[in-house]
């Protein structure tokens, strides 16, 4: 459990409380509704990430588009609903070489354009995977009722694939960008966990002649 979730359930719980000795128990109900609700979206289960030359999902949810980029990168989009878990983890092993915190717009988040329009942090982790360096950048995305964006980590720290990272509060999306040496496993419409469900796998190597390696 994320400890926000106490928190916001423990003054729900309290307010209802308050409200059922004032008033009666009818009133105080949908405080405790609601704080039934924070402590089921603020969980935080255990996971682990596969072994392998693989990339884990970075947020629980659905995969809402996977789309190909300049120079044969690729973008996976992943939209979570208010009833996903929230907190985000670190697609691979390595370290964060880069944060960057944009402001925006607070658009739907499982609209295309929230990718570019809506605020959101902006991770890069650098890292050896399969024998070749590689890093992958993904950017946590605020959403209509999601605006509060939660990173644990610094430039320079060390995370392992599926290591948390972060959360984002109330329904949101996380984007994550592929260089061409990744080959994506997912398509729109799976269902992703964050940090145990392959979403892209290192591709081959090709020697010289342009044969596999």
């Amino acid at each position: 459990m994320v400890k926000y979730g106490y928190y916001y359930a423990g003054a729900l719980l309290a307010g209802g409380a308050l409200l059922t000795y004032l008033a009666g128990w009818p009133y105080g109900v949908p405080f405790y509704i609601l704080a039934v609700f924070c402590l089921n979206f603020f969980r935080d289960p255990e996971r682990h990430a596969p072994p392998g030359p693989v990339a884990v999902s970075p947020a629980d949810g659905k995969v809402v588009a996977v789309a190909p980029g300049a120079g044969g990168a690729s973008r996976v989009s992943i939209f979570l609903n208010v009833f996903d878990v929230h907190v985000n983890r670190s697609p691979i092993a390595g370290k964060i070489a880069c944060i960057n915190y944009k402001k925006g717009e607070f658009l739907a988040a499982n609209k295309a354009a929230a990718s570019q329009a809506n605020e959101q942090n902006i991770l890069t982790v650098e890292g050896v995977v399969g024998g070749r360096r590689t890093q992958v950048t993904f950017n946590q995305i605020a959403g209509l009722i999601a605006r509060r964006i939660v990173c644990y980590r610094h430039v320079g720290d060390i995370v392992q694939a599926g290591e948390r990272v972060g959360l984002i509060k109330f329904g949101s999306r996380v984007d994550v960008l592929f260089g061409p040496e990744w080959e994506v496993t997912v398509k729109p419409g799976d269902r992703v966990a964050a940090g145990s469900s392959v979403i892209a796998r290192m591709a081959a190597l090709e020697n010289a002649e342009g044969d596999p390696a």
